[in-house]
């Protein structure tokens, strides 16, 4: 695999990754070249705007919950037929899962895509201690290779001239310095940014304000220099077909049942405005085990697609949209009804809340007997799981990693037949599991464990 990339890090959260990784993605886009958006971590957020900026779906490259060893590979399959990528890191440089020495941090990610990083710095509050900064960072780590600095939040171009003397002292290559800019600023609330399918056109103005300031501020010349700089990487692009057994793959057109009709079982999968998180590998590997993939937004549809055989309901913010998707009475019934049935249901977070028999007072799908509120703590983390009981998904025993990230709080939050047993870092139970539901808070993704999809779409198949 050779293709020309950049990680963009910096050394906290809030210096502005976002924005320039971003507006970079859009700027070279703009230049006609085919670009391939990466984001480190779990998040589900900042890939939508970089989808927005390339045309291309954003993916993220998670060493905690994929493993190390499928890194490179997931890159490759999304950067496969691009001119360049661009990965955004997450936190600060050096940051990853707590107490995992470098694990899942931007760092091991750029040393395992072997690909230059570009320092993002916050400047407006220092002249020449940002060499010293930088070169703390550079020389943190020999096996990560820094290959410039972006300075963001410039004030003036005095300041920028001192900035620039005081790295050209480190050695260090300025790529770029950006001026404070309003519209590149983007609304947030209590999980973080506003998703774009939220915002509509005023992500797309953003998204442009994003490119025009990189553009003007950065040298996209020899960015795309340094980019070039990245050696091939070995190994082959992981492949959803290649990640799932033979005998799936060359499985007869006709399913278990006989049923023609379920040879490729309708799959449903929530989407619109509330139900914003997913990983593109998730419907690529259901696909590939044989089902058709059909989207669906809860907020307007009021029937589940035709011919329906299993529902993926993932995470977003459905505490946003309650009422509206209280509102829906007949597409809560079908769900009602499809899960009563004991057609496979698999729901993550916020597909957990809509399940529930309320959420913050409203009535959700009442397919799982419990009542979800808005909390005051947030939860946040890394989670090792196992899976208690044989369902939709898994068969007892089977080991995943997942994470969660929700300010909501659910009672009780385990029925009689708990989804996962987390091992770490706290010992506990949570989920349920009921006829063919499988809900849980835990985000997954299935490229660690993609028997996760073929058991899902076999289970459509014979339900």
């Amino acid at each position: 695999m050779s293709v020309p990339r950049l990680v963009i890090a910096a050394p906290s959260s809030g210096c502005g990754k976002t924005t320039v990784a971003t507006g970079l993605m859009a700027a070279f886009a703009a230049r006609g070249l085919a670009v391939s958006p990466h984001k480190v971590g779990p998040d589900y957020i900042d890939p939508g705007y970089h989808a927005l900026a390339t045309g291309r779906a954003g993916r993220n490259l998670d060493a905690y919950l994929c493993g190390p060893e499928l890194v490179a590979p997931l890159f490759g399959h999304g950067a496969r037929g691009c001119d360049l990528a661009v990965v955004e890191g997450v936190m600060g440089l050096y940051d990853g899962a707590a107490g995992q020495g470098e694990l899942a941090s931007t760092a091991q990610v750029a040393k395992l895509l072997r690909a230059p990083v570009v320092l993002v710095v916050d400047a407006s509050s220092q002249s020449r201690s940002v060499a010293a900064l930088v070169h703390g960072f550079a020389s943190w780590d020999t096996g990560v290779r820094i290959g410039g600095v972006i300075l963001n939040k410039v004030g003036s171009a005095r300041h920028e001239a001192l900035l620039r003397e005081a790295l050209e002292e480190a050695g260090v290559p300025v790529l770029g310095a950006l001026r404070r800019a309003s519209q590149v600023e983007t609304p947030s609330r209590h999980l973080g940014l506003v998703p774009v399918a939220e915002r509509g056109a005023a992500a797309v103005s953003a998204v442009a304000a994003m490119a025009a300031q990189v553009s003007a501020g950065c040298d996209l010349d020899e960015l795309m220099a340094l980019a070039r700089s990245a050696g091939a990487l070995p190994g082959a692009a992981w492949s959803p077909a290649e990640a799932l057994s033979p005998t799936t793959r060359d499985r007869s057109p006709r399913g278990d049942d006989g049923d023609a009709a379920g040879a490729r079982p309708v799959v449903a999968v929530a989407g619109g405005p509330a139900f914003t998180f997913s990983y593109a590998e998730h419907a690529e590997l259901l696909e590939a085990a044989g089902a058709e993939v059909v989207a669906f937004d809860p907020l307007r549809d009021e029937r589940l697609p035709e011919g329906t055989r299993g529902l993926v309901v993932g995470g977003g913010f459905p505490e946003v949209y309650a009422g509206e998707l209280g509102a829906n009475e007949s597409l809560r019934g079908e769900i009602a009804a499809l899960a009563l049935s004991g057609a496979p249901v698999a729901a993550e977070c916020a597909g957990l809340l809509y399940l529930c028999r309320e959420l913050d007072g409203v009535p959700m799908c009442g397919v799982l007997d419990a009542a979800a509120r808005m909390g005051e703590r947030l939860t946040l983390g890394y989670r090792d799981a196992v899976a208690v009981g044989d369902s939709v998904l898994a068969a007892a025993g089977t080991r995943m990693r997942g994470h969660e990230f929700h300010r909501t709080v659910i009672e009780p939050g385990a029925g009689e037949a708990p989804a996962w047993g987390v091992v770490a870092p706290r010992r506990r139970v949570e989920g349920f599991v009921q006829r063919g539901v499988h809900a849980s808070y835990l985000h997954t993704h299935w490229a660690s464990e993609p028997k996760v999809a073929r058991r899902f779409t076999e289970r459509c198949r014979t339900s």
